[in-house]
């Protein structure tokens, strides 16, 4: 192949062998045993070396090579030597099938028979290059295949990878524009250049951080770098804003920078500092979607300590040796940029200077109204107005539909069942606009297990029929809507056990509903599970409930009879037999090529396709000292019981347990509140009906439990770090209070935006969450730092809130717009792929905006009651210090 193909995987492709098969008649005309005959193969074929000869001339070497590599060779390895000197060869005895090994696995494509080349990126290839590889050698191969031989692409995941990176790409590209137009619109030319070098400065800054940690450039990082994209810019904006105020009043250049940076250094750090410390959580978070996810703190992190660096030391250079515009064109541009700012500030004094008045006289109120929808916007979450999930639902390109039919099921059965679902799929597609617009390929397999599962098994009760559909943009029915067909198609097919239907894409957190049952009895344990699944069946959107008891296949055990015993047959002997007449005994393994080829001696096919083959065999005894060996049928060497095998034995605590599964239609119902249900009502019940049952949950519930106490602990370690951090800019316990109640009010916001955006909550929201306290208080530190300054300069409490919001609404309102307009784009993207990654800049986006506006307004009101609260603790201490003193 080519140097980029690296690692292959083959599907649905039979192992090579060698099958020689005698019958039970011939062996019994010569007295012979399978062992015995593989025995005589293995040592007629044989490749040994035997020494060496030191001669005068040199050393010769030694080799006995009598190998048999093939069916030719094998016929003429003698079996019976005669005294008269005659020989019966193996090609006498035996039908020699150079073939496959037999097994109920097989695979089609579009209907004809196939095997699937799985080709898989290693290392630091790179998929695009992989794929390309692939496609260019198979265009290659096609004009030399056999006749009736095709070759077709199948599942090319680099388009899915190429197609996530362009959107990724895009969206950071249109927010990046956003970003720098708003910034260029509001702050003065030469300003807004130097914020705006900061973000590349930034993002390749923080490369230097991403190959220690592991972290490639992928959709994830691409996406973390989205995020990132309006905070980059926060500390550069407050720290121009000052160093731009301080040259309206007539500083120098030099002087402005000193003393603007000088005047938020502090604010900004902690304000950065904030906003990695709330990232920090995502860094620990457990099981699959912790490995996923871990790429985005690393990047945020990296991308925020450079915009840090960047902004406190480069920044202020730049600006301290900026100069005047001197071309006309920057002159006009300054004078309409001016404009712009000189309209914000208008509005900030007209509108919001007023309002902040107003909203501070009467802070009690103000802030009792907030609290009045903070409590009502919790209110819509706990009573599901707001839509919950774990994982968002993604349709893929790729549907997959795995029913099982019960063990032991002869393998003509799983074909028919095979060949009714690719009909039951293609009357669907007929019915959705037509296989043309929406299949790109059907492949089917039976009997093949999950790679993808450790624990799948195969056989010839399983069947998969997996779909590739065409690009989402082109086909003409939803994923989720083909599954729902498609399964009522096969509603009434006799004989399916289970079936379970996969659509979707992103990580398997296990089944939605999954409860594990356990008891010390066998018989009430299952009883149990049945009458759970049972249950079950009383929800809305409950579907494929496995009661986890499988029946096993048909088994017949054999052991030794005491007349066996008596002729000196042994349980070694009754097995080996047994296993060389169906199995087969094997003789040896050669090399043919790569593969390694095995050599079976057992019964033909035909002796070995019924029970009555079981009643014929015959067992041959060793035979006693002083006599010869005999002949006894099976029926007199063994006594046969009939039983099943065991699919799978599971036990907890040395308990034996099962679990008891389902999926949920999250359009219909909502798997969480399903499992609470069941935690408060039905799993009680039935442990009262069931003594000494145990349960536990697991599946999506567990793994969202586990995932989401993992997060909301690291959460409020966060807040916990946030606070001390807090405390020391401030010097205050109470004052941090004041910058922190931004939080509740930004996850407002975020379920608002998810309400209105139409989005679900799951975790992906819950990590925008985690990610917007520390950019929700961002500007209530800068903010209240402001109010500090005024009251340190001899200004009561509510004229420096009110002086410190004319003063900081500017740079407050341009972070909180940059940091949405570069999300924008993410938010309102309708590719189904970004279905994945939209939540989280829901979440982001949606409590910036509400957060700001508690900035705002709710901020000071509540500095002011902190304030009044402290005066009053003054004037009591004060108060009761007299009536003390005249004590």
């Amino acid at each position: 192949m080519t140097s980029e193909i690296t690692n292959v995987a083959l599907a649905g492709v039979r192992q090579r062998e060698i099958s020689i098969e005698i019958p039970q008649e011939t062996l019994r005309r010569y007295r012979l045993t399978l062992d015995q005959v593989a025995g005589i193969v293995r040592m007629g074929s044989i490749d040994l070396p035997a020494g060496r000869i030191k001669t005068d001339a040199g050393e010769v070497l030694i080799r006995t090579t009598e190998r048999r590599d093939d069916k030719a060779e094998l016929e003429d390895v003698t079996v019976v030597a005669q005294p008269d000197g005659t020989r019966v060869a193996l090609g006498d005895l035996a039908n020699i099938v150079d073939g496959f090994a037999e097994t109920d696995e097989t695979a089609y494509y579009d209907g004809k028979p196939a095997v699937m080349i799985n080709v898989f990126r290693v290392g630091e290839q790179k998929p695009l290059e992989v794929a390309a590889a692939v496609k260019e050698y198979a265009e290659k191969v096609k004009g030399n295949l056999p006749p009736g031989v095709h070759a077709a692409t199948w599942l090319d995941t680099s388009e899915l990878y190429a197609g996530r990176m362009n959107l990724l790409r895009e969206n950071a590209l249109q927010g990046l524009v956003l970003v720098i137009i708003v910034i260029g619109l509001f702050l003065e030319i030469r300003l807004a250049f130097w914020v705006t070098l900061g973000i590349p400065v930034s993002f390749l800054g923080s490369a230097i951080f991403l190959g220690p940690a592991d972290v490639s450039i992928n959709m994830l990082s691409l996406f973390a770098f989205i995020l990132a994209l309006g905070s980059v810019v926060d500390d550069a904006i407050n720290i121009g804003e000052a160093v731009s105020r301080y040259k309206a009043e007539g500083k120098s250049t030099k002087d402005a920078a000193i003393l603007g940076v000088r005047e938020v250094a502090v604010p900004v750090t902690f304000a950065i500092g904030t906003i990695m410390l709330a990232y920090v959580p995502m860094l620990f978070m457990p099981g699959i979607p912790g490995k996923f996810f871990y790429q985005i703190p690393v990047v945020v992190l990296g991308v925020l300590f450079i915009s840090l660096l960047e902004s406190l030391f480069i920044l202020p250079a730049h600006l301290a040796h900026s100069k005047e515009s001197k071309g006309r064109a920057l002159r006009w541009i300054d004078r309409q940029q001016g404009k712009l700012a000189a309209g914000l500030e208008w509005l900030i004094a007209r509108t919001y200077v007023p309002f902040i008045r107003r909203a501070t006289r009467f802070r009690y109120v103000t802030f009792c109204a907030a609290l009045a929808v903070l409590i009502l916007a919790f209110g819509l979450y706990a009573g599901g107005r707001v839509k919950r999930s774990f994982m968002p639902e993604i349709e893929s390109d790729f549907v997959e539909f795995e029913a099982r039919l019960p063990y032991g099921t002869a393998v003509e059965r799983s074909e028919d069942l095979e060949h009714a679902m690719v009909v039951a799929l293609e009357e669907v597609l007929a019915q959705s606009g037509g296989r043309e617009r929406n299949v790109r390929g059907i492949f089917s397999m039976v009997g093949v297990p999950d790679q993808q599962d450790l624990f799948s098994e195969g056989g010839a009760h399983l069947v998969r029929v997996f779909l590739y559909m065409t690009p989402i943009d082109r086909r003409t029915v939803r994923a989720a809507d083909l599954a729902r067909l498609w399964r009522e198609k096969l509603e009434d097919y006799p004989g399916i056990d289970k079936v379970k239907l996969r659509w979707q894409t992103g990580p398997d957190a296990g089944d939605a509903l999954d409860v594990q049952l356990s008891h010390p009895e066998l018989d009430v344990l299952q009883t149990a599970a049945r009458d759970l699944a049972g249950r079950l069946k009383q929800f809305k959107g409950v579907k494929d409930i496995d009661d986890g008891f499988t029946d096993g296949k048909p088994q017949l055990d054999l052991t030794l009879a005491p007349e066996a015993r008596a002729a000196g047959i042994t349980a070694v002997d009754l097995a080996t037999t047994l296993r060389a007449a169906f199995f087969g005994a094997e003789a040896m393994r050669m090399q043919k090529g790569r593969d390694e080829v095995r050599v079976y001696v057992r019964l033909p096919q035909d002796e070995r396709r019924s029970e009555h083959a079981l009643d014929a065999l015959i067992v041959r005894t060793p035979g006693l000292p002083g006599m010869g060996s005999t002949e006894m049928p099976l029926g007199a060497v063994a006594r046969v019981e009939r039983g099943k095998s065991y699919t799978a034995i599971t036990r907890v605590d040395g308990r034996r347990a099962v679990d008891v599964t389902a999926d949920v239609d999250q359009a219909v119902g909502n798997p969480g509140d399903i499992m609470k249900e069941l935690q408060d009502t039905v799993l009680p019940a039935l442990v009262a009906e069931y003594p000494q049952l145990t349960w536990s949950v697991g599946g999506e519930q567990k793994e969202e439990a586990e995932i989401m106490g993992k997060l909301m602990r690291g959460f409020a370690m966060a807040i916990g770090a946030i606070y001390v951090l807090l405390c020391i800019v401030f010097r205050s316990y109470f004052q941090p209070i004041a910058v922190l109640i931004a939080i509740p009010f930004g996850i407002v916001g975020a379920m608002l935006g998810h309400l209105v955006m139409g989005y679900s909550f799951n975790l992906m929201s819950w990590m925008g969450v985690v990610a917007l306290a520390g950019v929700a208080i961002n500007d209530s530190l800068v903010y209240v730092d402001a109010i500090n300054r005024r009251r340190a300069q001899g200004v009561s409490a509510r004229r420096a809130a009110i002086d410190a919001g004319s003063i900081r609404a500017r740079p407050i309102i341009l972070t909180a717009v940059t940091s949405f307009i570069g999300l924008a784009p993410m938010i309102l993207e309708t590719e189904m792929q970004a279905r994945f990654l939209i939540p989280m800049t829901i979440s982001l986006g949606f409590g910036i905006i509400v957060s700001t506006m508690v900035t705002l307004v709710v901020v000071p009101c509540f500095y002011l009651i902190l304030a009044d609260i402290a005066d009053g603790f003054r004037w009591w201490r004060t108060k009761s210090s007299r009536v003390l003193g005249r004590l």
